[in-house]
């Protein structure tokens, strides 16, 4: 693919992904909310959530999944530094393990949207109208909301909350690597690769374990 090629591919996907969120601001201010971390042996949950401007327009942004490490640092700055608001929640594998990584997931969700409504009102004096949310429903959310399935991939919002909250999970989980090697935490950033097993194997369960996700592994230990 050429340069060319690849910058009108990006242009017609920001037209696709702020369109939808055009049709959404009808509705008043909108947040995107998206989280990382649901699926990993090791380390936090991490959701974003982002306020974007209605003039916002940065090529390349896309569901994190989609979008190259390096890109994804690059894109994160000028997510933050372009956004009228933000904010990020976390929960460890300690909560994680004690209520459930969906539950983990809604907390972290929850205090990603306070944080940012925070922000907001701080900066402009005006409210979250609507949050759209990556296929999870927050019960206890007083601020409508709509739950998008495959939303990182719909949602230019979403889609900028998933790269927030992808690059904060990665960072922590690249400073854990230097507190816990052998696991290869720096490359998997926590998911069950073979390293990661084999580093389990051969020198136990860190402090950042889920253990809810490793019930089979002791079992085998055992």
């Amino acid at each position: 693919m050429t340069k060319d090629e690849r910058l009108r591919r990006q242009e017609e996907r920001q037209r696709e992904l702020f369109g939808f969120d055009c049709r959404m601001r009808e509705r008043g201010v909108i947040a995107g909310v998206d989280e990382v971390g649901r699926g990993p042996l090791a380390g936090p949950v991490v959701a974003a959530c982002v306020v974007l401007p209605e003039d916002f327009c940065v090529l390349g942004i896309d569901d994190s999944k989609r979008v190259s490490e390096k890109r994804r640092e690059a894109l994160y700055k000028e997510i933050i530094d372009g956004a009228d608001a933000y904010g990020i929640g976390c929960r460890d594998n300690r909560v994680i393990d004690e209520i459930n990584i969906l539950e983990a997931t809604k907390q972290a969700m929850a205090d990603a949207i306070r944080e940012a409504d925070r922000m907001l009102r701080e900066r402009t004096g005006r409210s979250i109208d609507l949050v759209l949310i990556d296929a999870v429903h927050l019960e206890q959310l007083d601020i409508p909301q709509e739950s998008i399935i495959k939303g990182d991939a719909t949602s230019l919002s979403i889609a900028a909350a998933s790269i927030v909250a992808k690059v904060t999970r990665d960072r922590e989980m690249i400073a854990y690597d230097d507190i816990y090697s052998g696991y290869g935490f720096a490359k998997n950033k926590g998911y069950g690769t073979r390293a990661h097993y084999d580093g389990i194997r051969a020198q136990g369960i860190t402090p950042i374990h889920r253990r809810s996700f490793l019930k089979n592994l002791e079992q085998e230990e055992n």
